[in-house]
């Protein structure tokens, strides 16, 4: 006779057990809210340890960008163990189950303002990011000018959006500090205010402060988290308006009467600032706002109040409106900035998915291969904690009776659910493999780029509700204590890697945005204020353009006249008519050469704008030099690489 138990397991169904497992790993059981109240108060002695870890781990960063600098083989060993130090103590202590609340806000902020000093770090005394370059020169027309709404050729739409520059400049006013200082100051204090309102509006929604914690370490993951919303840029300010919105928003939801009415005039103020701030922030803002009054009225809830769903309906209807109102006063700028870049970018998407033909291009140069493999392994995490962790998601926002089996998500699909933010934020949490798909295009990169900064706010707290209930769980030990919170530390290291093609700071390289700021031009652009006065027009390359309008104070020009970009004035090996003739219509006083283009390929693949052919050779000095024989140019500097030709004596020949 066969044995009892070989019998017994004979009668086991395969599929159900497959079933049955796959259910465990996905399912919306909760049950990791035992390690959520510690029996003490902060651990003094881990704060004090991390706080001398983070200052260390700082230090090789800066001695790895000095070894850089010099061209020292020792910098890239220098500078990454510099970010492991500076990443995985504090991550792992973050993620620990049985840390005291305020503990692990200190850590979030400890980690928060060492990463915005590790951006700071990379250029200590100046702006050299793109994006900087625009608002400096716009804080500066304001300081100088007195007036607001100024134009500006390298950024059009900036003009409506003066919110930084406004509170930069007052910073400068009452303290005398320089701008960039001003700046600096404004940016750190920006940084610390956005991971306190992320933790408390992710605290106010699910009432757990391991799991906020936890969530705001996952956003420190996202790829514009160390580098884009900690520059001197306006979504650096629109996305901290942004999260303090929906901070104040979903800590009023329980209000009544007097109270909520103070609540609604503070997200009314808030959300006016945004409309003045940053238009995409302000976008961000409205989908988050309009989908919860969507859902609010859609839940079945006796016990939701008419009150609180006016409340959430008219917060919504402000959110839509105010952005709209402002743009219609101040003149539509977002379809001619916006429109290409996300035609380009689903075309683009498009085109990679149906295999359709596509030009050559160069894009970006590739990354060195350990820091593709820890985003690559980033992304594969991510995508597990968003599949375990989904449905617990939704159970969360689930009636609090129905916490057991599939229960919870019956009564989601019923639309009986406790909080219509849990339930967006979890949906939204679909978009991260969307802004992945673009960011693996060239021409969809930059829409898979400002996707992230909102969508990580849902990716953080699907991640963070999986570790909790399901990878750490009840009573967490051995692995599941410690892989989480190492899945985590990888998370945010990739979060740093994304974030830049070469985070050390290097030697000079063509058309490679901070790594082409350099004494040189700047010198050049320092001349032209001097010698020639400011308020000149100049074209030169995207670089150039950049140190001339703000070093250099001068009226830098991207077209030589409408439809004819400054590109064309400097390909080819003689100036040929058409583009002659548009400098002799043009109102171009001087043309800024600079040779080094003439010595490699742009880094970047463009020498002048994004959207231009991508260049896979250097220009050749023949290019470069061929103004020499044009009659009516007179070259009026030259400092062995770059030169200054004069070209006023040509409109005369119209």
């Amino acid at each position: 006779m066969m044995p009892a138990h070989f019998a017994a397991g004979a009668r086991i169904n395969p599929l159900r057990a497959g079933i049955r497992f796959v259910s465990a790993v996905i399912g919306p059981d909760l049950r990791g809210g035992s390690a959520e109240t510690p029996p003490q108060g902060a651990n003094s002695g881990w704060i004090a340890v991390l706080c001398l870890t983070v200052a260390t781990a700082l230090l090789l960063v800066v001695a790895g960008h000095g070894a850089g600098r010099r061209g020292d083989t020792v910098a890239p060993l220098l500078f990454w163990s510099g970010v492991v130090l500076l990443v995985v103590p504090t991550s792992l202590r973050i993620a620990w189950p049985m840390v005291a609340r305020g503990e692990r806000l200190f850590l979030l902020f400890l980690l928060a303002e060492a990463m915005f000093y590790y951006k700071v770090v990379y250029s200590p005394t100046s702006f050299v990011n793109h994006d900087e370059f625009l608002h400096w020169v716009a804080a500066d027309d304001l300081l100088t000018g007195r007036r607001l709404f100024l134009s500006s050729p390298l950024l059009p739409v900036g003009r409506a959006y003066p919110a930084l520059e406004i509170l930069t400049t007052a910073i400068v006013n009452l303290t005398g500090l320089p701008l960039f200082v001003a700046g600096t100051l404004l940016l750190a204090v920006l940084r610390g205010t956005f991971i306190g309102a992320l933790f408390l509006f992710f605290e106010s929604i699910t009432g757990s402060p391991r799991i906020s914690a936890i969530a705001c370490l996952t956003y420190m993951g996202c790829s514009t988290f160390v580098l884009f919303d900690a520059m001197f840029s306006y979504e650096s300010l629109g996305i901290v308006l942004c999260v303090l919105i929906f901070a104040v928003e979903a800590a009023s939801k329980d209000l009544v009467g007097r109270e909520r009415l103070k609540a609604l005039g503070l997200i009314a103020l808030l959300l006016a600032s945004l409309a003045v701030t940053h238009h995409l922030s302000a976008f961000y803002a409205a989908i988050y706002l309009g989908a919860v009054a969507f859902l609010e009225a859609l839940r079945r809830d006796a016990s939701m109040r008419s009150e609180a769903r006016i409340a959430v309906g008219f917060t919504g209807m402000l959110a839509v409106a105010l952005p709209l109102l402002w743009m219609e006063a101040r003149g539509n700028h977002l379809a001619g900035y916006l429109g290409p870049v996300v035609e380009t970018g689903f075309k683009t998407l498009l085109g990679k998915i149906t295999g359709a033909p596509k030009p050559d291009q160069l894009g970006a140069p590739p990354q060195p291969l350990a820091m593709r493999l820890t985003t690559l392994l980033a992304i594969l995490l991510l995508a597990l904690g968003l599949a375990t962790g989904f449905f617990r998601s939704l159970a969360m926002a689930a009636p609090s009776g129905a916490r057991t089996g599939w229960r919870p998500i019956q009564d989601v699909l019923g639309r009986r659910w406790r909080d219509s933010r849990i339930v967006f934020l979890t949906l939204l949490a679909f978009g991260f493999p969307i802004s992945v798909a673009f960011r693996l295009t060239i021409g969809g990169w930059e829409i898979g780029n400002r996707m992230g900064t909102f969508v990580f706010i849902a990716v953080g707290l699907v991640v963070a509700v999986s570790i909790v209930h399901f990878w750490q769980g009840h009573a967490p030990r051995g692995w599941r204590l410690i892989a989480p919170a190492l899945a985590l530390a990888v998370i945010v290291s990739a979060g740093i890697t994304a974030a830049s093609l070469a985070p050390i700071r290097g030697p000079y390289r063509v058309a490679a945005d901070p790594q082409s700021v350099e004494p040189m031009g700047i010198e050049t652009a320092l001349w032209t204020k001097a010698w020639l006065g400011a308020g000149n027009r100049f074209t030169s390359d995207r670089i150039n353009r950049l140190l001339l309008a703000s070093y250099g104070r001068q009226d830098v020009r991207v077209k030589i006249v409408e439809g004819v970009p400054a590109s064309r004035v400097f390909e080819n090996e003689t100036l040929g008519p058409d583009e002659f003739w548009a400098l002799v219509r043009s109102d171009i006083d001087f043309l800024l050469v600079d040779l080094r283009l003439s010595t490699a390929p742009p880094v970047l693949g463009f020498y002048f704008e994004q959207w231009e052919a991508q260049q896979a050779k250097p220009f050749s000095g023949a290019e470069l030099l061929k103004f020499n024989e044009v009659k009516g140019v007179t070259r009026i500097y030259d400092n062995g690489w770059i030169i200054i030709y004069d070209v006023r004596g040509l409109h005369g020949n119209s």
